[in-house]
């Protein structure tokens, strides 16, 4: 399914073509792009324009961005087949029928026949499945696994955000950082080519082949109408089949038919779209940027070497701080320990950041002639990466502190989880420094997708309730109000904690899974342990908003 150019197959070394400049010089021989090895595209042989300066130096003129995108063009699909057809109208119709109550399980049973419809076009397309095709295809699928499992919305949109992205990336291939880039947005470039695609091989079928098509419908016509009438006297003749048919039918109810012909239409739009994709792939890996000037020395090395003293400099006085206790530095400054450790993450995310920001532009214009300036750039950016990652234990550090002080919230843990990515990221640039960068892009955004379905797996929810409960075993103090606007997945933690203040914290969370009961198939396991706990011990009535009013004040500034 995948036309993605695998590293790990025999092929060229680049085998990505260089964009047209529109006419400009061409000058070969440009080196490897960076002195680290990053795989851009940019080998020797590659095209640049060149213009002369008033001085006769050579300067990058570079094409225009339009020229970019020159070579991007899709193959012609080939011809939808039957089956590809019979996947999109599966997919609407169990978009239709499982999606209109929420997000859980049902997303992977809707996923099931739009990957057979991605799988049949790519094989009358003459494509094959790669490595890298089955680790995006199955950490699309195991990304949907979270809105399974997870009560809280916020990580189940992460999820299904990145199970499109590589979803789309396992439709198209790339292997560049150009391909990483678009590969995740390339989809919704078949959301119009694709449904136009399947309605031509409909009509072909229908016109050509009435015959054939005719009795496939008229069958299932007649299996409906005998389903529905048979199953409604079943039903009134037995309570316990009728039952049984309300947990397993999903509503499809009069009620409810626009919104449920909309989820038909995204359903069927949304297969013919990816099996399109996987029919006729755009090539974005043909997207390169040319590379910057080469700089001197000098010029290159000496801001950077500033810039290592500079983090040198800080790293020390942390580890002054460290090892002689922060109540001298407390004393010094006049800050509280919260406010030490709050001032201080913000910036060292920021300055984490940069840094790779930093890092990016210097090899892009790093220095390439010859193997010193390769050794050169290798151990400045490689001496830069290491001082940043003692700034990201840092940040880690400051952010643990203000935990201890405050409590955890959604959003000190997503900030963590993004610091610690950012670290991983700083450390797979050092080892691309070293074994070379071809596999660089495509790593980078493996550890992004892993890095959300191990946030969602670990359920934040329910770590931020378990955090916040041992702190106020320890502490006394406890943020109820926070508490009470957690999700069904925190109902674990917060049901260890004493009376009344476990009714207050459970209370809302109670009301509002019966407010919101769902079929099975919309219903998360986070939700559905949720239920079984509070069925158990619901909350006490005696926990009124008087009682909760006075807990939240007491402890909050205890």
């Amino acid at each position: 399914m995948d036309a993605d150019v695998d590293a790990d197959v025999e092929e060229p070394k680049d085998t990505v073509p260089a964009a047209r400049s529109g006419g400009g010089r061409t000058r070969a021989g440009t080196g490897t792009g960076t002195g680290s090895g990053t795989d851009s595209g940019t080998g020797s042989g590659e095209k640049d324009s060149v213009v002369k300066d008033l001085d006769g130096d050579e300067s990058w003129d570079g094409p225009a961005v339009e020229s970019w995108f020159a070579d991007i063009q899709a193959d012609t699909a080939a011809p939808v087949r039957t089956a590809t057809l019979w996947a999109a109208l599966a997919t609407g119709l169990l978009s239709m029928l499982l999606l209109g109550e929420g997000l859980a399980l049902n997303l992977l049973l809707v996923a099931i026949p739009i990957t057979l419809g991605v799988y049949f076009a790519a094989g009358r397309a003459g494509r094959r499945p790669r490595p890298w095709t089955l680790v995006w295809g199955g950490g699309g699928l195991a990304l949907l696994i979270v809105p399974a499992l997870r009560d809280a919305g916020w990580p189940s949109f992460l999820a299904v955000v990145a199970a499109l992205a590589v979803g789309s990336l396992a439709l198209h291939g790339g292997r560049t950082w150009t391909g990483m880039l678009f590969g995740p947005i390339g989809l919704y470039t078949s959301l119009v080519t694709g449904p136009g695609w399947g309605w031509r091989g409909l009509r072909e079928r229908t016109g050509g082949a009435r015959g054939n098509v005719g009795p496939v419908l008229r069958a299932i016509v007649v299996a409906a109408v005998l389903l529905v009438v048979f199953g409604a006297l079943f039903a009134g003749a037995d309570a316990a089949f009728a039952d049984l048919l309300a947990d397993l039918v999903p509503d499809a109810s009069v009620s409810g038919g626009p919104w449920h012909a909309v989820l038909f239409v995204i359903g069927v739009v949304g297969a013919l779209a990816a099996a399109h994709t996987a029919a006729a792939p755009v090539p974005w890996d043909r997207v390169v940027v040319p590379p910057g000037r080469a700089r001197g020395r000098v010029e290159w090395a000496l801001p950077l070497v500033v810039l290592v003293a500079l983090f040198a400099v800080f790293n020390a006085v942390q580890l002054a701080v460290l090892l002689g206790g922060y109540d001298a530095v407390l004393r010094k400054t006049g800050q509280t320990y919260s406010e030490y450790a709050r001032q201080g993450f913000w910036q060292l995310l920021l300055v984490t950041l940069l840094t790779l920001l930093v890092i990016v532009l210097a090899l892009r214009w790093a220095p390439r002639d010859d193997s010193r300036d390769r050794t050169l750039v290798r151990a400045v950016l490689g001496t830069l990466c290491a001082l940043a990652l003692v700034v990201v234990a840092s940040a880690v550090r400051r952010m643990d502190m203000y935990v201890e002080a405050y409590g955890l919230t959604r959003l000190r843990i997503s900030v963590v989880t993004v610091e610690l990515w950012l670290g991983l990221v700083i450390v797979l640039i050092m080892a691309a420094g070293v074994l070379g960068a071809r596999w660089l892009p495509r790593v980078v955004l493996a550890t992004a997708a892993a890095t959300v379905l191990a946030f969602g797996l670990v359920s934040p929810d329910g770590m931020i309730a378990e955090r916040n409960v041992q702190r106020y075993e320890r502490t006394g103090t406890f943020d109820l109000d926070y508490a009470r606007g957690l999700s069904a997945d925190a109902v674990p933690a917060l049901d260890k904690l004493d009376e009344p203040l476990r009714s207050c914290a459970l209370k809302p969370i109670n009301e509002d899974l019966g407010e919101n009961a769902a079929p099975w198939y919309a219903t998360s396991w986070g939700e559905a342990r949720a239920r079984n706990i509070l069925d158990k011990r619901e909350p006490s009535p005696e926990a009124d908003w008087r009682v909760c009013s006075r807990l939240d004040q007491e402890l909050a500034y205890r």
